[in-house]
C-alpha cells in the first residue's frame, strides 16, 4: 500500500483532526546561495492552538514533499527549507487521534505514514534544512532530525521528545536518529531522562549545545539569519563539523545507564522507556532501516497498551480538565484581591508569602505569635527572593518590589484591617484555628476571604462559630508549594457562590491546578493516600518485614515507596490525619500504635543512610511491637489497591468531587501519581481491582482505554 493510501484509511478513522497545511513558497538566498522551496507547517490557528500532525497533515506535507521533490529534479531548486507559524514549530502527533485507534494494524499505519514520509527529506536530491523557529515537540523534533542540517532559535522556550512521558517511543524515526546524531549518552538523555524527569523540556542553546542543532540565532530575525547560512553552507562557505559518535562501549554504558534510570524511576511498570531504549541498544550498527521498522512496532505495541492510553488521559487531565475545573461558580462573581494576610510564620506560610507575592504582586503581611517568628517568616521570603535573583529569574527591580511587598506584624487589627483575602497556616488543631478566625473576623473588612489551608479538618465546624461563615473556604496546598500544582479548594456547607468564585480566581492567578472538593475529611489526596498508607503500616503490625511492605508498591512505578512518603509528610503529620479519619471512618482508618511510638520517640526517617545505602534504623525497629502474620510483597500490595479502589467508590457515592477524573487529577498534580496510572482509575480498572471491589468500572469502556 503506497504512502497516500495509509494516510487516506487512517485520515478516515480521525475526521475531527485540526489539519496542518504545508505551504510552499520560494526565496532566492542571499549572495548568489540559489533557489530554496521554504515549507511552512501551518493549522491556520495561532500559538495557542499549536500545529500537530494527524494523518491528514501528513498527507498535506507528503504532497509538499511531492512538489518540491520534483522541482530539484528539474533543477529549478538547490535546497528545501522546514520552519513553523510564528512562535511555533510543531508539537507532534494528534493524540486526539491516537485515542480513536482501535486495531493494531491502524497503529502501525500511523507509524509507518510518519516514517515514510518524514524520510523523504533525507533522500530529495539537495540538502534539507529545520528551522526550529518555536516550540518543538515528539514528531516536530523529529521531522527536523530526516534532515541534513538543523537550526534553532536562541528564544525556543520548549523542546522535547516526551513520548516516554505519556507512555510511547519516539516512533517517527527519534529513536533511531538522535543516537546516530549526537551519541547515544546525549541522546538518552533527552528521550529517557528528561521525559521521565516530569517531562523536562529544553531551550534553544542546550538544543544547539547538545549537537542537536547547528547552528543558533536570535528569535528577532531568526528565519532571516538562518537563510542566510543556509546559503553559506551551500556556497562551501561554512562547513558543519559534527562530533564523531562513539559506536563502542561508550554507546553500550549509555543504555546501561538509561535503564537504571528508568528503574530508578517507574520501577519496570511502563514499557515505553525500556522499548525506547532496545531501539537505541538496537541504532548502534546505524541501520536506520531496521531501527525504523522496530520504531513502528514499538509504536504499534504501546498504542495498543493501558499504559499509553492512561497517559493521553493524563495529559488531557492536566491540559485541559485542569483549565476548567468541575463545580467552579462564574468567575464574574469573584472579587478583586489587593492585598493578603497570612496567620502564621512558619516555613508552610512563608511558602505562602512568597508564591502569593509573585504571583499576584501585591503586598503579603504574615503574622504570629511573637517576633522572632514573624522575622524568621519574612526573613526566609527574602533569602529565597535573593536566590531567584542570583539565578537570574527575576531581576534586581522586580526583586526589591518583592521584598519591599512581603512584611511581618504582631498586631492582626493593623495588619488584616485592609486586606482582602485572609489564609491562615497555624497548628493543625481545631480549637486553635477556630480561635484564629473568631480574631480575624473582628479585624479584616467585610467583604475579606478567610481560607484555611487544613491538609484534613472540617472547614464547616472551624467556621461555625462565626457570624459570617459564608466567606470562610478551604485552600488546601500541597509541600512543597512552589513544585507541587494542586489546590484542594474546599467549599463549606455555608460558602457563598463569591467566595469561592474569589478563591478560584486567586488559584488561577497563582498557576495553581484546582479541584473543588466538598468538606469531607482529609479532602481528596490525603484521604487516599492515608488509606493506603494505613493498608500498608497494618501489614507491618500485622508482622510483615518493614521492607516487605515498602516495596510491594514498586510495580506501581509510583514516585516513592511507602516509607519515603512516610518520611516526607512526616510521621506526626501522617499520625495525625490518621486519627482524624479514624475518627470520621474508625472501621476502615486504623491508628497504627507503631507509628504512634515513632512519633513519640520524636523520629522523623525510618532508614538511615550511614553506608551509602538507606538501611531500617535500629532505633525506629526496636519501637516495633508486631504480630505472627507476615504477608507476602504481593498480598500486600493487593490489600493496599483493594483499599484504595473502596475508598474512591466511597468519595464518589459522598459527591467529595465531581467525577473519577478529578481524583486522578489530585494524584497527579497534588502526590505526583504517574501519567502511566493515569492517576489511578484507569490502572484499578485495567487490574480489574474496581470491578472486583465495587462491582463496576470507574470509567467508562474507552476512556483510558482502548475503545471496545
Amino acid at each position: 500500500m503506497s504512502t497516500a493510501e495509509l494516510l487516506k484509511g487512517a485520515a478516515e478513522l480521525f475526521p475531527d483532526e485540526v489539519v496542518t497545511q504545508a505551504h510552499v513558497r520560494h526565496l532566492d538566498l542571499p549572495e548568489g546561495g540559489g533557489r530554496l522551496a521554504l515549507i511552512t507547517l501551518d493549522n491556520g490557528l495561532d500559538h495557542t492552538k499549536p500545529t500537530t500532525f494527524g494523518p491528514q497533515s501528513l498527507a498535506n506535507l507528503n504532497a509538499a514533499l511531492d512538489q518540491v521533490a520534483a522541482e530539484a529534479g528539474r533543477g529549478e531548486i538547490v535546497a528545501v527549507g522546514l520552519t513553523g507559524k510564528p512562535f511555533i514549530f510543531a508539537v507532534g502527533a494528534d493524540l486526539k487521534g491516537v485515542e480513536l485507534l482501535g486495531r493494531r494494524e491502524d497503529a502501525l499505519a500511523i507509524g509507518k505514514g510518519g516514517h515514510d514520509v518524514f524520510r523523504r527529506f533525507a533522500t530529495l536530491g539537495v540538502p534539507s534544512f529545520a528551522y526550529y523557529n518555536g516550540a518543538a515537540m515528539g514528531g516536530g523534533v523529529e521531522v527536523g532530525l530526516h534532515c541534513a542540517y538543523r537550526t534553532v532559535a536562541a528564544q525556543l522556550p520548549a523542546f522535547a521528545l516526551p513520548e516516554v512521558f505519556l507512555g510511547l517511543v519516539p516512533g517517527w524515526g527519534g529513536c533511531a536518529l538522535l543516537p546516530n546524531l549526537i551519541g547515544a549518552e546525549r541522546a538518552i538523555k533527552v528521550i529517557i531522562e528528561n521525559a521521565l524527569s516530569q517531562n523536562r523540556m529544553l531551550k534553544g542553546p542546550q538544543v544547539h549545545d547538545l549537537g542537536i542543532a547547528d547552528a543558533i540565532f536570535d528569535s528577532a530575525d531568526f528565519l532571516e539569519q538562518s537563510l542566510q547560512w543556509t546559503s553559506a553552507v551551500l556556497r562551501g562557505e561554512i562547513v558543519v563539523d559534527r562530533a564523531e559518535v562513539d559506536r563502542g562501549e561508550a554507546w553500550d554504558a549509555a543504555v546501561a545507564a538509561g535503564r537504571a534510570f528508568a528503574d530508578s524511576k517507574v520501577h519496570g511498570a511502563a514499557p515505553a522507556a525500556y522499548r525506547a531504549l532496545d531501539i537505541v541498544a538496537a541504532a548502534k550498527d546505524g541501520d536506520l532501516d531496521a531501527g525504523f521498522a522496530a520504531e513502528d512496532e514499538a509504536l504499534a505495541d504501546l498504542i495498543m497498551g493501558g499504559e499509553l492510553r492512561s497517559g493521553i488521559y493524563a495529559f488531557n487531565l492536566v491540559q485541559k480538565r485542569a483549565k476548567r475545573p468541575a463545580g467552579a461558580p462564574d468567575k464574574k462573581l469573584a472579587r478583586p484581591v489587593t492585598k493578603v494576610g497570612i496567620v502564621g510564620a512558619g516555613l508552610m506560610a512563608s511558602q505562602l508569602a512568597l508564591l502569593f507575592a509573585r504571583r499576584l504582586e501585591v503586598p503579603v503581611v504574615l503574622t504570629d505569635i511573637d517576633q522572632a517568628r514573624v522575622d524568621k517568616g519574612v526573613g526566609y521570603v527574602h533569602e529565597q527572593i535573593d536566590m531567584l535573583l542570583l539565578k537570574g529569574r527575576v531581576n534586581q527591580d522586580k526583586a526589591n518590589r518583592l521584598k519591599a511587598a512581603v512584611t511581618g506584624s504582631l498586631d492582626k487589627a493593623t495588619a488584616f484591617s485592609d486586606a482582602d483575602f485572609v489564609i491562615e497556616a497555624v497548628f493543625e488543631e481545631m480549637g486553635v484555628k477556630q480561635k484564629v478566625f473568631a480574631e480575624l473576623e473582628a479585624v479584616v473588612p467585610e467583604h475579606a476571604i478567610l481560607a484555611t489551608n487544613t491538609s484534613s479538618l472540617s472547614i464547616t465546624e472551624m467556621a461555625s462559630g462565626l457570624s459570617h461563615p459564608e466567606r470562610v473556604v478551604g485552600f488546601h496546598f500541597f509541600n512543597p508549594v512552589a513544585i507541587l500544582p494542586l489546590l484542594e479548594i474546599v467549599r463549606a456547607e455555608q460558602t457563598d457562590d463569591a467566595s469561592l468564585a474569589t478563591a478560584f480566581a486567586v488559584s488561577k492567578k497563582l498557576k495553581k491546578t484546582s479541584v473543588l472538593v466538598k468538606d469531607a475529611p482529609a479532602f481528596v489526596v490525603n484521604r487516599v493516600l492515608t488509606r493506603f498508607m494505613g493498608s500498608v503500616l497494618g501489614a507491618i503490625d500485622e508482622g510483615t518485614d518493614i521492607a516487605t511492605a515498602d516495596r510491594a508498591l514498586a510495580p506501581l512505578g509510583l514516585p516513592m515507596s511507602p516509607i519515603q512518603l512516610l518520611e516526607l509528610v512526616g510521621p506526626a503529620v501522617a499520625h495525625h490525619v490518621a486519627g482524624t479519619l479514624h475518627s470520621a471512618y474508625p472501621d476502615r482508618f486504623a491508628v497504627s500504635p507503631n507509628l504512634g511510638r515513632v512519633v513519640e520517640a520524636g523520629k522523623r526517617a525510618f532508614y538511615v543512610h550511614d553506608s551509602g545505602q538507606p538501611e531500617l534504623d535500629p532505633e525506629v525497629l526496636a519501637l516495633f511491637e508486631t504480630g505472627d502474620a507476615p504477608l507476602t510483597e504481593e498480598q500486600v500490595r493487593d490489600r493496599a489497591l483493594d483499599a484504595i479502589a473502596e475508598e474512591i467508590g466511597l468519595m464518589l457515592e459522598e459527591g467529595v468531587v465531581a467525577a473519577p477524573e478529578d481524583i486522578d487529577l489530585c494524584l497527579i498534580t497534588g502526590a505526583g501519581w504517574p501519567f502511566h496510572l493515569g492517576g489511578i482509575t484507569p490502572y484499578l480498572d485495567r487490574a480489574g481491582v474496581s470491578e472486583r471491589l465495587l462491582g463496576r468500572r470507574l470509567l467508562a469502556p474507552g476512556v483510558a482505554s482502548v475503545p471496545e
